[in-house]
């Protein structure tokens, strides 16, 4: 057991995969030679040598087409996009063709291929690297996403992904890839893709969350622990498929829900998670199901100050607690 950045477990991860499984090779955009724009194929190459750590052309549709045609020949393909912005010219790769090729096919088809991307904000990277995208594939039947928010999460779940023989969309929150460190074991471990795990535990209130703003929840909810308010947070760590059993289970325990994101509030994760509650476990509800995300502006802005307003802290999630917990 060692204590390691996020981007650390998910260097380790990827190349304990490209030991183990032959099958195992990564491809895209600067990953070869400079290991990556956040260095998180650094080495690999040496290692592993040009036929097993590509790099590519700046063209994202041809990634992972790539990759989709290798995962449906037997090859376990790990298709870095370098920021989730630029993930769009390959949609109709990933949403109109890898995520729908086991149905179309009866199921004699699986795509074994894992898309890894940055995500998020925080950086100061303004409105071209800084977006959040997951609700765009959640949205999809057929791919898995997931969202990890710790060292020891990102490795188990990459680890999981890359042996998955569905199509993954593995994001990674850019800000947290070195200011987030944690313990993770030196061996080989696994973690359930759909299980999300409770962090924190707690009986004022529920807080559900993901990726960085993960932990503004927890340092929010240790604030507000002084003031007799028991937070319980909640990572999903796999947005699709959402755990519902343990959400349930926790505001069943609670009577009360927040769902903080960093994406913006209409259509996102929370209110999928808010309409799960609403529909199966009204009853057990005490208080509004509270929200806290981005605003509705089009893109996260590049200003210093405009962007730390754009984004959920410490304090806005704690005074939403205080809130949610006078009902």
């Amino acid at each position: 057991m060692a204590i390691k950045s996020m981007i650390d477990a998910i260097r380790e991860a990827i190349r304990e995969e490209m030991e183990r499984d032959h099958s195992v090779f990564i491809l895209g955009e600067d990953i070869g030679k400079r290991g990556g724009v956040f260095l998180a194929t650094d080495g690999l190459l040496e290692e592993f040598g040009e036929s097993r750590v590509i790099d590519t052309p700046l063209a994202e549709s041809s990634i992972c087409g790539i990759a989709l045609g290798a995962a449906m020949q037997g090859q376990r393909p790990i298709a870095e996009i370098e920021f989730a912005d630029f993930i769009w010219p390959a949609i109709n790769q990933i949403v109109g063709e890898a995520a729908r090729a086991r149905y179309g096919s009866k199921g004699t088809i699986q795509v074994p291929m894992v898309v890894r991307s940055p995500y998020g904000g925080g950086v100061r990277g303004g409105l071209y690297h800084s977006q959040s995208v997951e609700s765009f594939f959640a949205h999809t039947p057929g791919l898995i996403v997931v969202a990890p928010a710790t060292p020891y999460d990102a490795k188990g779940l990459l680890k999981e992904s890359i042996r998955s023989n569905d199509p993954v969309i593995f994001l990674e929150h850019k800000r947290a890839y070195r200011l987030v460190r944690g313990e993770v074991p030196d061996g080989d471990y696994s973690i359930p893709i759909g299980q999300a795990e409770v962090k924190l535990s707690g009986n004022s209130l529920t807080c559900v969350s993901y990726g960085l703003m993960l932990h503004h929840c927890l340092e929010a909810a240790r604030t507000v622990a002084a003031e007799n308010i028991s937070v319980e947070v909640l990572d999903l760590r796999t947005i699709r498929p959402l755990d519902k059993e343990a959400v349930l289970t926790s505001v069943k325990k609670t009577s009360r829900l927040i769902i903080v994101h960093e994406d913006t509030k209409l259509f996102g994760i929370g209110a999928e998670v808010s309409a799960l509650v609403a529909e199966e476990g009204f009853d057990f509800l005490d208080a509004p199901i509270m929200r806290i995300a981005g605003p509705e502006i089009p893109a996260m802005p590049f200003s210093p100050t405009l962007e730390d307003k754009f984004l959920p802290n410490p304090g806005t999630i704690a005074d939403a607690f205080r809130t949610l917990s006078k009902y």
